[in-house]
């Protein structure tokens, strides 16, 4: 629980967010993020729907099992 105070903390100061947003790695970061955003948005255009919607089913397939397993696990743990 103190962690959690700590991170409210910094979250909250607004100054130390800022100098943060302004630094190199986070700014750098931010560009890298947008860069692949737009990237991705063109190269999606060009890809086969059947192919797109077999990806889809994959990943909503795989977030289940994902939540199915930690459901499991919570279960395990409250044992």
């Amino acid at each position: 629980m103190p962690l959690r105070a700590l991170f409210k903390y910094l979250a909250n100061n607004e100054r130390l967010v800022q100098r943060i947003a302004e630094s190199y790695p986070v700014r750098r970061a931010a560009q890298l993020a947008v860069a692949v955003f737009y990237r991705g948005k063109e190269k999606l255009s060009e890809v086969d729907p059947q192919k797109m919607n077999r990806f889809l089913s994959f990943l909503r397939k795989f977030s289940e099992n994902m939540k199915e397993g930690i459901q499991d696990a919570k279960k395990q743990i409250k044992k």
